[in-house]
């Protein structure tokens, strides 16, 4: 079963982000729990990134909310780690 592996950054810029808006917790965690399921699915739009963030891949929590996070190739899971969380502007 793969897991989600959370970075320190993550944690940080999650709880900052809770702190601004509290009522976005519970999607957030509903979004997490179809990033386990299937990162693929059309509801999270998931999309590969490119530039400095090249090797990565976000997805939408909603409008203005995105996660960034990668796949742990060495994983026999494909276990993902969050990177960070935040809006398109303060992730990218």
């Amino acid at each position: 079963m793969r897991q989600l592996i959370f970075t320190s950054s993550f944690k940080r810029a999650f709880k900052r982000l809770v702190r601004r808006r509290p009522n976005i917790e519970t999607r957030i965690e509903n979004r997490l729990r179809l990033l386990v399921d299937d990162p693929f699915t059309p509801t999270l739009q998931t999309h590969r990134l490119k530039g400095k963030l090249v090797g990565s891949w976000a997805c939408s929590v909603e409008y203005d909310c995105r996660i960034v996070f990668s796949f742990v190739e060495d994983s026999e899971t494909n276990d993902i780690l969050l990177i960070d969380i935040g809006s398109h502007d303060e992730v990218y």
